[in-house]
């Protein structure tokens, strides 16, 4: 069991981890569970909104459990980075539409532009060899 999920060296790294994965399981399971939240930021031009909620949910989930599994850290790890990437427009079309999420303050909705980059940092951090 203890090399199947071979956890990093030191505390920050476990943290690192550990957060990382609650944080993608978590949404992920919310996609679900308030499917409503994330077809509201879907961008009107983009196909198949439902499709794309449901989706990116279940890579959230399999990519945050993936990081724990030793073996699939390093390719959850670049799977993450790049669904951050793919839903990234959503976030752009919350900031530049605030009309459309009036119970959201505007500074929430740039700060969501900048934590992104936090959060592919992260992601990008797991595929190293420090985690691996």
């Amino acid at each position: 069991m203890e090399k199947l999920f071979k956890l990093p060296k030191g505390i920050k790294r476990k943290i690192v981890l550990l957060s990382l994965a609650i944080f993608f399981i978590y949404f992920g399971i919310d996609h679900f569970i308030n499917p409503d939240f994330y077809l509201s930021i879907m961008p009107p031009s983009f196909p198949l909104h439902q499709e794309a909620v449901y989706i990116s949910g279940l890579f959230e989930i399999i990519g945050g459990m993936g990081i724990l599994i030793y073996r699939f850290r390093k390719i959850a790890g670049w799977g993450l980075f790049a669904l951050l990437i793919a839903v990234y427009p959503a976030n752009i079309y919350m900031a530049v539409t605030p009309s459309a999420f009036p119970d959201i303050p505007i500074f929430i909705l740039y700060l969501r532009l900048g934590l992104q980059f936090i959060f592919l940092y992260w992601a990008y951090t797991i595929t190293c060899r420090e985690y691996n």
